[in-house]
């Protein structure tokens, strides 16, 4: 069976822009839902995609981080050079560290970093995430178990080689969070796993704004977009956006 990729999308609103941001091995179906939220209260939203998510693990190994990055940057011209002038930045798990990131490197009027880690030292945690996510994958595209099997052999045999460079994106991002001067949110799920949970203290702590929040969500894990607790994820998002010093309404 063929599966049919996620893309990147765009919801237009008003010109206050919100650039929406995935995890690894995630894609822009874990953003969708907030991102119609907000576009349902006027905000233009963008969610890119990056290089070989959404697609067989195959492909996904064949990029990097560095593509990953330079995804979120174009996603983040595009939005200028379609006009819009402010931006906020939302992102999860590996694209939470991309949000903040953009708060290091880029103009933009908010910060929200969901399930962030700050600590990269788990090479075997990622390639794990990616191994699931090619069984998975590979099962809905209907393959058999035997060629599940011999396919996932192969891509164990050959561990992803650019993860090591994901880890020190992490902690490069980590080493200057307090570069971070605008507004910003950190959301975490209670369930997740601790490294994620002691990270949220660490940029709440770290960033350089009074304007700062830190939501936890008791019944929710890492995705936190999708769970239980999905429709309180959006309205806190939303609250925070509406407090930002936006100058374009």
């Amino acid at each position: 069976m063929k599966v049919k990729a996620p893309e990147s999308f765009t919801y237009r609103g008003g010109n206050r822009a919100v650039l929406l941001l995935h995890g690894f091995t995630g894609s822009t179906g874990d953003m969708k839902k907030l991102g119609k939220y907000l576009n349902d209260r006027d905000y233009t939203c963008h969610g890119p995609l990056y290089s070989g998510h959404g697609l067989p693990a195959e492909e996904l190994v064949q990029t990097s981080p560095k593509q990953w990055w330079e995804d979120v940057e174009n996603a983040y011209q595009y939005l200028k050079d379609e006009g819009y002038e402010e931006i906020a930045v939302v992102g999860i798990s590996l694209g939470g560290v991309f949000s903040l990131k953009v708060g290091i490197e880029l103009p933009v009027t908010g910060v929200v970093s969901m399930c962030a880690p700050t600590i990269g030292n788990d090479v075997d945690r990622l390639n794990n995430r990616m191994l699931s996510y090619a069984q998975a994958y590979k099962k809905f595209e209907g393959k058999d178990a035997e060629q599940v099997a011999s396919e996932m052999n192969k891509l164990k045999e050959e561990p992803m080689a650019s993860l090591q460079e994901a880890l020190d994106m992490i902690n490069d991002t980590a080493d200057k969070l307090d570069l971070i001067t605008s507004p910003t949110l950190v959301l975490q799920g209670s369930l997740d796993d601790p490294d994620y949970r002691n990270s949220a203290s660490i940029i709440y702590n770290e960033v350089d704004t009074q304007h700062k929040s830190l939501i936890w969500y008791e019944k929710s894990g890492h995705i936190i977009t999708l769970g239980k607790e999905r429709e309180q994820v959006y309205e806190d998002v939303y609250r925070f956006l509406n407090t930002l010093p936006w100058y374009h309404a």
